[in-house]
């Protein structure tokens, strides 16, 4: 039996009528499909070779060679640049093509390319941010309409939060700083706080509306400008890059207040750096206690000596006038200070008891240097804490007030002796305190004033003589 032959040709095995076939190299593209010849054409086009001189396998003058032929011919005609939807096989050569998408080509890419937007210029260069200076100044000149939050920064570690509104706020009046803090309205990281309260880096501050009058514009003068530099340099006690120690006078407030104007914090701004850097005040003296003032050039210092401050490592001496003789030479004297009226930042100490509302402990030693007549005394003093009136409140304490003392000197049917003043005789003799850079002790001593002088004069005191206070107790 004979095996017939597999059906050759159209389906079903039927032969396919004669001319249906297109002879050889004319058969129509139906599909995507790519022969290995097309390939290799389009190939040499990319290349710009002669297509005919690589296809071995059409002969000259057949119907494919003369198609080639003249698609070689067409190619090398210049033809304008189509656009990036119409390229196909005009394109540049790539190392591998790219595979076909379904999607149909965006009328947005047939644009030409002269038509895209020119490249937009880069942004200038972000200005540099205010100084410090233009800092105050925005923050003084700017009416506090509403609630405003603040945050504590670097430089700023270890302040009161009494000394950072004053910082903040130049123009609000300490005494409305104090109302701030004491009546709550104010709050640190969302808590209440209070005066003696320390800031660190970070702290979110919440400050009330503070109703600050419009600051008026007056002309700065340069020769008040330099005169109060002046008159400042003339205190100087003590200097270098990042601290000066100044001879406070008698009566020169350092801070401003109800109706006072000339001040120490005021004239320091004479003394303003090119960078801005105002020198800052670290503690404070009372308007009428001349002697050593520590003043910090910048706002590391001023932190770094407030902590010499805070943890006791300063030492201070002040010499006194008093009224009568102590029975005991050299003593220690230890209370519980409050303010007679909470709301006066000036008013009166008291002693009071531990737990009353507003009372602090104080801690003083003394010692007498000399005396005159069972009368006066040369008292010297070292405050171990450093309260309002503290020297003041305890001299009055142990029966002995400061000589022109106008708020605790009441001793009855006593008259000063001819020759002295009506003026406190109260002096800030000296100072002791690491350098902020260092850790080096700063030892500065300031001279008497002037009315202390003449009533040192008077009364035969010696004031080179040896002060007995520095072998009392420091803690």
């Amino acid at each position: 039996m004979t095996t017939r032959p597999p059906p050759r040709g159209g389906p079903k095995g039927r032969k396919p009528p004669s001319g249906k076939f297109p002879p050889y190299g004319e058969r129509a593209r139906t599909g995507p499909r790519t022969s290995a010849r097309d390939a290799a054409e389009r190939a040499a086009r990319n290349r710009g070779d002669d297509a005919g001189a690589r296809d071995p396998w059409t002969a000259p003058g057949t119907p494919h060679a003369v198609a080639a032929a003249a698609a070689a011919a067409a190619a090398a005609k210049p033809r304008p640049r189509p656009a990036r939807a119409e390229r196909d096989d005009a394109a540049p050569p790539r190392k591998a093509p790219p595979r076909p998408s379904a999607r149909p080509a965006a009328k947005a890419y047939a644009k030409p390319v002269e038509s895209r937007p020119a490249a937009q210029p880069s942004p200038p260069a972000a200005p540099a941010g205010p100084t410090r200076r233009e800092q105050r100044a925005a923050a003084s000149a700017t009416l506090a309409s509403g609630v405003q939050t603040l945050t504590v920064e670097a430089d700023e570690a270890g302040m009161r939060i009494d000394r950072f509104l004053t910082a903040r706020f130049p123009l609000l009046p300490f005494t409305r700083v104090q109302s701030i803090v004491r009546k709550g309205e104010l709050r640190v990281d969302g808590k209440r706080a209070k005066p003696n309260d320390r800031l660190e880096p970070g702290m979110s501050v919440r400050v009330p509306p503070l109703r600050l009058d419009q600051p008026t514009e007056r002309p700065r003068s340069a020769a008040r400008e330099q005169d109060d530099a002046e008159f400042i340099r003339s205190l100087i006690l003590y200097e270098d890059a990042d601290m000066m120690v100044l001879n406070k006078p008698f009566g020169l407030a350092v801070q401003g207040g109800s109706g006072t104007v000339r001040h120490v914090d005021g004239l320091l701004a004479a003394l303003t750096g090119p960078d801005g850097q105002k020198p800052r005040l670290v503690h404070r003296l009372d308007k009428d206690t001349a002697g050593c003032l520590i003043i910090a050039k910048t706002r590391l210092a001023a932190a770094t000596l407030a902590k010499s401050f805070r943890s006791r490592a300063a030492r201070k001496i002040y010499w006194a006038l008093t009224a009568g003789v102590p029975r005991v030479r050299q003593g220690r004297v230890s209370t519980y200070l409050a303010k007679d009226e909470p709301t006066d930042a000036d008013a009166r100490m008291r002693v009071a008891k531990h737990g009353d509302e507003g009372a602090s402990h104080a801690l003083t030693y003394y010692a007498m240097v000399d005396q005159a007549a069972q009368k006066l005394s040369w008292l010297s003093f070292k405050p171990v804490t450093g309260r309002t009136h503290q020297l003041r409140a305890h001299a009055a304490h142990i029966g002995h007030p400061i000589v022109g003392d106008p708020k605790y000197f009441s001793v009855e049917n006593w008259e000063l002796p001819g020759g002295i003043q009506n003026r406190l005789h109260l002096l800030a003799r000296r100072i002791v305190i690491p350098h902020p850079r260092t850790g080096r002790p700063v030892d500065v001593s300031a001279p008497l004033p002037q009315h202390m002088a003449q009533s040192w004069n008077l009364l035969g005191f010696d004031a080179s003589r040896y002060d007995p206070i520095v072998e009392a107790p420091e803690s």
